[in-house]
């Protein structure tokens, strides 16, 4: 079946990992978009709640949070006899998403020789910079907070064919990357981004005359 000349060209959500270089690690597209994405976005500001003096000046950028859940599905695969998920089913997918939570093991055992060694100061392992990317309007450095994970289907050897993963998301700013960072630069962009859209959106006029 051919599909309509005129339908919009459908852009996929991903997660995306940057090695320290700044060179691509591995991208992590969904297979479905989610219907549903919850973003919970907090001012930070100076002093606290019931402080005088100073309640309108920013401390820095906004804290924000974003869950989502993405569902991957193994049917088309199996239909089509692809490998590797006819013999792992959806193992490499969700190992994908959970490595990003782990430690390089190789780093992690050369740590250990060195305190073998007699070394004390050992430097703990840096994860990689993690983009959240929906559209390009909005790519963001994020920390993975936790991922729930609900295996809903099995192939006849036990391997997950469905499954549901909840994703909860830190966004990262320059406040806790630095400005002069990549991931602080790639958040930079998407404020500045976000404002562009604010005054495109134009002044929308009161339905009544303050008194100022």
């Amino acid at each position: 079946m051919t599909t309509f000349p005129n339908s919009p060209r459908l852009l996929k959500g991903a997660i995306v990992s940057l090695k320290p270089t700044g060179s691509l690690g591995q991208a992590i597209v969904f297979q479905y978009n989610p219907d549903m994405l919850t973003r919970t976005v907090t001012a930070r500001m100076i002093g606290g709640e019931g402080d005088k003096g100073e309640p309108l000046r920013f401390k820095g950028p906004p804290e924000e949070s974003i869950k989502l859940e993405v569902e991957i599905d193994a049917a088309d695969q199996l239909e089509q006899a692809q490998a590797p998920v006819v013999s792992l089913g959806l193992y490499p997918a969700m190992a994908a998403l959970e490595a990003l939570l782990y430690p390089d093991s190789a780093l992690m055992i050369a740590n250990d020789k060195l305190l073998s060694v007699g070394c004390k100061e050992i430097i703990p392992p840096e994860a990689p910079l993690t983009l959240f990317v929906w559209g390009p309007k909005r790519v963001l450095p994020v920390r993975l907070g936790s991922l729930s994970i609900t295996e809903e289907a099995f192939d006849p050897t036990l391997n997950p064919i469905r499954a549901k993963v909840s994703l909860d998301l830190k966004v990262l700013s320059y406040q806790e990357l630095g400005l002069s960072s990549l991931g602080g630069s790639i958040y930079m962009a998407y404020q500045v981004a976000k404002e562009a859209l604010a005054r495109a959106g134009g002044a929308a006029s009161l339905p009544f005359k303050l008194n100022l």
